[in-house]
C-alpha cells in the first residue's frame, strides 16, 4: 500500500537535498552547457522547495563535488572523471564550487562536499548527517538524472530510506532519457511528485 506524501514528508522525519546545484556544474561556470541549459527551468522550483522546507523546519543539505588542483582523492576509472578533469577543477572555495542563487543559503542548511566518484550518498557524510538528524525520508532535487540522481536514490533505497523526487527540480540530458528513467526506472524505487505538490504540504498552516 502506498503510503500518503503527507505522512512521507513529514518535516521531522525528512531532508531535501540538493545534489550539485553549483555554478561550475549548472551554472555560468559549468563545462557541460547540455546539462546547465537542462537545468535552467528547474532551478526555481528547487529554489522554492528549499525555502517551503526551512519554513517548516525540513533540513536542506546540499550536496557538492569538488576537485583539488592535485587531483588527491578524485576518481580517474570513467570518461566522465577524465573529461572533467581537462575542465578548470572545482577548487574548494572557489567560484564553481559556489551554490546558485536561487537556492538563497541559510544559516541552518547543511553543505557536504566531496572528492570523489558520482554520487552524493556513497563514501561521504551523508548518510551520518541524516541519521543524526533522525532522517527517514529524503526529498532529492538537482542534477543529473543520468548520473548522480540514480546514484543517490539506489544508494539512499539501500540505506532503508524512503525517497521523493519532485520531477520537475531534477534535470538530465535528453529530456526524453529522463523521462524514460522517471517511467522504468525511479518510480520503482522512489515516490515521482511535482515540485508543487511538496510545496503545498509544506505550506505553514
Amino acid at each position: 500500500m502506498a503510503i500518503a506524501l503527507e505522512t512521507l514528508i513529514e518535516p521531522a522525519t525528512t531532508a531535501l537535498i540538493t545534489s550539485e546545484v553549483q555554478r561550475g556544474v549548472v551554472g555560468d561556470l559549468s563545462p557541460l552547457p547540455e546539462l546547465a541549459a537542462a537545468a535552467g527551468p528547474v532551478l526555481d522550483n528547487i529554489g522554492k522547495l528549499c525555502t517551503a522546507a526551512r519554513a517548516v523546519g525540513v533540513r536542506v543539505i546540499h550536496c557538492t563535488a569538488e576537485r583539488r588542483a592535485d587531483a588527491a582523492g578524485a576518481n580517474h576509472n570513467a570518461r566522465l572523471f577524465r573529461y572533467m578533469a581537462k575542465s578548470e577543477p572545482m577548487l574548494p572555495g572557489s567560484a564553481r564550487t559556489e551554490l546558485m542563487p536561487q537556492l538563497k543559503f541559510a544559516d541552518a542548511d547543511v553543505q557536504l562536499p566531496r572528492l570523489h566518484g558520482v554520487s552524493p550518498f556513497q563514501g561521504t557524510e551523508l548518510d551520518f548527517v541524516l541519521r543524526n538528524h533522525g532522517i527517514k525520508t529524503i526529498v532529492a532535487t538537482g542534477v543529473s538524472v543520468n548520473v548522480a540522481i540514480l546514484s543517490l536514490a539506489f544508494d539512499a533505497v539501500n540505506a532503508s530510506y524512503q525517497v521523493v523526487i519532485p520531477t520537475d527540480a531534477v534535470a538530465g540530458t535528453p529530456r526524453e532519457y529522463v523521462e524514460a528513467v522517471f517511467e522504468h526506472t525511479l518510480r520503482n524505487v522512489a515516490t515521482l511528485v511535482s515540485s508543487a505538490q511538496v510545496v503545498a504540504l509544506w505550506s505553514p498552516r
